[in-house]
Order: structure tokens, then sequence, then C-alpha cells
């Protein structure tokens, strides 16, 4: 195995990050949850779409109370998230039809958390050679939808499971 060495990394690794607000600590007013793109609200949790998404389609299930951690979270919060989590993927398979999904929480920021004072899991969906060559060699992720054009199919489908 080939190792790179990159030294100058050490002090943007190791220097402190600024914090600009959370994304996931929302208002409880929805007039912004379209503009959020907030696909659906529940008691403890709720269902929004990655902004900077791998796939389309890719969701997040976070709750409202802000926590870093799963250690944090309560039964009910536990509870609703896996309900959340079951419900998003039901949506995803009616609407975009993948072929598998990942579905995971990064805790921490050398864990992969882009926000890792919020704790989120990530659903997304997968479909079989979704991985191609632009991905691979140009370090570029095609999403060939927009995330508008999504979103709405999302909360439609929310609405009709919930019926």
């Amino acid at each position: 195995m080939k190792q790179l060495w990159a030294p100058w990394r050490l002090e943007y690794v190791s220097s402190a990050k600024e914090e600009k607000g959370c994304v996931f600590c929302i208002p409880e007013s929805t007039e912004e949850d379209d503009d959020r793109f907030i696909v659906y609200r529940g008691h403890k949790a709720f269902v929004i779409m990655n902004r900077f998404p791998y796939t389309n389609g890719h969701l997040m299930v976070t709750p409202y109370r802000h926590c870093g951690s799963i250690d944090d979270l309560d039964e009910e919060e536990v509870l609703e998230i896996h309900r959340l989590l079951v419900l998003a993927r039901q949506a995803l398979a009616g609407t975009s039809r993948p072929d598998g999904f990942n579905i995971g929480v990064n805790l921490g920021r050398s864990a992969g958390a882009g926000i890792p004072n919020h704790v989120h899991y990530h659903m997304v969906p997968r479909w079989s050679g979704d991985t191609n060559f632009m991905t691979l060699f140009g370090e570029v992720r095609v999403i060939p939808e927009h995330l508008e054009e999504t979103f709405q199919r999302l909360k439609t489908e929310f609405e009709r499971l919930l019926e």
C-alpha cells in the first residue's frame, strides 16, 4: 500500500472550526419547510433532504432536539427515528425504485459527520452501477433530477403512505 504524506493538513484537521448555526435546529413554524426541503415532520424527529446529496433522494432523519450522539437520544426519539427511517425507505422505494439502500449515522467529524453536533441518520438510495466513471475518475457526482422535483415527489409519497 502506498502512503501519501501531507503534513500541511495537520493544521487544518487540528484547528477549531467555527460553527455557523445548526441546519437541523429548525423553527416550530412550518412556513420554511419547502425551502429547507423538510419532507415530513413527526413528533420527536423529522425527515429532510440532503442539499448536497450522494444520489437523488438522499434523505436524513434527525431529532428536533439538538444533541450530538445517539447516546443522548431518549427512547421516544429512538423509536420515532427508526419509524421514520422505515417510512423514508418505503417512500424512496415507491418513488425511485432503487436496488438497495445505505442507512447509517456518522458520529464525529473524523467519521464523516459534516454536522457533528446534531445527530442525523442518512438514507441513501442506491442503484446497480450508480458508481460510474464520473465519480471514480472525475470526482464528480451526477445527480439526474433537480432537488425540487425529487422533494415534491417524496413529499407526495409520504402523504400517500400516511393516509
